[in-house]
Parts: structure tokens; C-alpha cells; sequence
């Protein structure tokens, strides 16, 4: 019985690990209106991956950057571009267009 009882144990502690390691996938549009949404809010710890699909060339958003994470990627328009930020530790991340006109933020909670 108590073998049984580890061997539950190491199952469960592997299905947390798993749960922790899985990136969470947000997708973000670009409109007329800006980032949406322009707030994304999830847990500290989160790994998190942007899909971002720019939908309109009425703005200067062809671009997303994040400066804390170094990240600068091109967003074609009705094309969707992966955006990996990686963990996010409890706090708030900006994200922005090329000119640092139009942004939104992470919120890590």
C-alpha cells in the first residue's frame, strides 16, 4: 500500500511540473483601436506565448516590441507571428509598436 501511495505521489508531482511547464497561448489582435486586448492578465510563472495578427494598415503598429524582454519582431498584416516571452515572474510587462505609440501590458498576478 505504501508503494502505491509514493508511486501516486510521483504521478501527481509530474502532472504539476507538466501544468507548469505549458506555455499559455494568447492570441492579440492589431486594429484600428490598437493592441486587443491591450491588458492580458495571468499567473507569475506563467510561460507565455503571443500570437499576433496585425488586421489593418491604419496604424504605425507593424511591429511589436518588448523592451524588458529584448524582444522585437515584424507583424505582417492578416499574417499571425509567434511572439515566445518566455516566463513571467509577478509584475507588469509593456508591450508596444515600433514607435512606442500604441501599447498594452501583462500583468502577472
Amino acid at each position: 500500500m505504501k508503494k502505491i501511495f509514493i508511486a501516486l505521489v510521483a504521478i501527481l508531482n509530474l502532472q504539476i511540473a507538466y501544468a507548469k511547464d505549458k506555455p499559455q497561448t494568447i492570441s492579440l489582435s492589431v486594429t484600428e483601436n490598437g493592441f486587443e486586448p491591450s491588458e492580458i492578465k495571468v499567473k507569475p510563472g506563467t510561460h507565455v506565448i503571443l500570437k499576433v495578427t496585425r488586421k489593418t494598415d491604419q496604424t504605425c503598429a507593424t511591429e511589436i516590441q518588448i523592451k524588458e524582454k529584448k524582444i522585437k519582431q515584424k507583424l505582417d498584416k492578416d499574417k499571425v507571428a509567434t511572439v515566445d516571452i518566455g516566463t513571467l515572474q509577478k509584475g507588469d510587462i509593456r508591450f508596444a509598436c515600433g514607435m512606442d505609440m500604441i501599447s498594452g501590458h501583462i500583468i502577472a498576478e
